[in-house]
């Protein structure tokens, strides 16, 4: 129950900050922050991560249930040995459905966190985006440390 608590929470706090960037926002409009590193941005996008596919709904449809219906299985199956396994799939599943409900209701995602990195401009991304990333990695870092603990070379 508690890897879908993180979930719950992940997209709880993701509608709440889109919600409110909507709200309060004009679309395109920009707010520093951080001067010259970090600002909100209300944009929209109707595509994937870095703005591909843009349109494909129907993609993004099927591969969200899917997603979402093995990380669940993985739960279920997978995390009785592995707090931290169990929290990156909590991460990732909070993240597709966060990302899911903003396609499925609007026909896009609402970003708004937007970063630069020395000169580079990084895409706008979100809370979901955010505990995608943030799962994905954990994730990867627990595959290695489970190669390594079972002696396996990578």
């Amino acid at each position: 129950m508690f890897y879908y608590l993180i979930a719950i929470l992940v997209i709880a706090l993701d509608q709440i900050t889109k919600y409110i960037v909507v709200r309060q926002m004009d679309q395109g409009q920009s707010i520093e922050l951080i001067s010259g590193f970090l600002y909100l941005t209300s944009h929209r996008n109707a595509g994937a991560a870095f703005g591909i596919l843009q349109g494909q709904m129907w993609l993004f449809y099927i591969a969200t249930v899917v997603v979402a219906g093995v990380i669940i299985y993985m739960i279920i199956t997978q995390t009785k040995d592995s707090r931290f396994f169990g929290i990156s799939l909590g991460l990732v599943l909070g993240g597709a459905i966060g990302n899911f409900i903003d396609r499925l209701l609007e026909g896009e995602v609402v970003d708004f966190i937007d970063v630069f990195i020395f000169t580079y401009n990084f895409p706008i991304f979100n809370v979901a985006d955010m505990a995608l990333v943030i799962g994905v990695g954990l994730m990867m870092i627990y595959f290695i440390i489970e190669e390594k603990r079972q002696g396996k070379s990578i």
